[in-house]
């Protein structure tokens, strides 16, 4: 079976993640995306560091190799830098009444780490996984409700485009920070990620000259940089710490339960109540990730300790 406390980490990433992408799908308006992320990255970055020093842990980041800091890099580069730029720059040009298009298309992370994971880290493939994947996008799908309009407008496409892209991208981080995550410790992993990807975005703003763009930034946008900030560093801990411990495709398939909870959030916010169809999507969700965490460690295992048993008998 998967680690416990791995999965409860794992679980609580979702939870936060619902509520992180409602919020930011708001907090990103009116304002200049890659600068806006360039301040909440780094703060998070910045906190990382004081955790790392209260703790103790400190003399791990001074031990680290030059091999070990370039595979640091590359997770900053593949998953703390432009992945970022892409994504809140999708959910701005998204909007805000469609915020569920951006989760979902987030939600689905699942299926392209499962097939990384599948090739590079040799995870096993069988029924339930397949099963629960198919579930787990089919409730993902009824629960949001994503408005995928054939008249969308050219800048809603776009968006998704690019939210697709940054998508993509993180799963492609999940399968090298599992490998990372082997010799490092879950906070190392996430203090590489958010810092190094800080200075690759801190370099794209000065050279597209969008640097300035932070001066203009009020109190308002400092308040939401904070808030915001505070929910990307209860991810990186709770998620780094928890894949350390489970497989990249269990953890990716969990974090679809953040989906319902984003809509849920934008439903309560609009006044609105919960359909029959979301409510199916809930269960579909839930059946998917029980198929994926549960069935294929425990009736799997079991169906093949059987089938040894007997053919042992014959």
């Amino acid at each position: 079976m998967e680690n416990k406390k791995g999965l409860m980490l794992v679980f609580g990433t979702a939870i936060i993640s619902g509520f992180s992408i409602f919020v930011n799908s708001y907090a990103i308006q009116g304002t200049n995306a890659p600068a806006f992320v360039f301040l909440k990255n780094l703060l998070v970055a910045l906190m990382l560091f004081a955790i790392l020093a209260f703790f103790g842990s400190f003399k791990e980041l001074k031990k680290l190799t030059k091999k070990q800091w370039y595979k640091l890099v590359a997770i900053g580069f593949i998953g703390g830098s432009i992945p970022f730029i892409l994504f809140f720059k999708g959910l701005q040009m998204i909007g805000k009444e469609p915020a569920s298009v951006g989760s979902f298309i987030h939600k689905t992370i699942f299926i392209y780490a499962a097939i990384l994971a599948i090739i590079f880290l040799k995870e096993k493939i069988n029924k339930w996984l397949i099963a629960g994947a198919l579930l787990i996008l089919s409730g993902t799908y009824l629960f949001a409700t994503p408005k995928f309009s054939l008249v969308a407008s050219q800048t809603i496409i776009q968006g998704m485009i690019f939210v697709l892209a940054a998508t993509m991208m993180w799963a492609l981080e999940n399968v090298i920070a599992k490998h990372v995550l082997k010799e490092l410790s879950g906070t190392i992993v996430a203090f590489g990620r958010m810092f190094i990807g800080s200075i690759f975005i801190l370099a794209y703003l000065i050279a597209t000259g969008e640097l300035s763009a932070i001066a203009k930034f009020g109190q308002q946008h400092y308040l939401w940089i904070f808030v915001t900030a505070m929910f990307l560093l209860l991810y990186v801990l709770t998620y780094y710490n928890g894949l350390k411990l489970v497989n990249v495709t269990t953890a990716t398939s969990v974090l679809s339960i953040g989906a319902p909870i984003t809509s849920l959030l934008a439903l309560a916010f609009k006044g609105q109540q919960i359909n029959p169809y979301q409510i199916y999507g809930v269960m579909l969700i839930f059946t998917g990730v029980i198929s994926i965490v549960w069935m294929q460690k425990i009736v799997f295992p079991v169906h093949k300790i059987l089938k040894v048993k007997a053919y042992g008998r014959g």
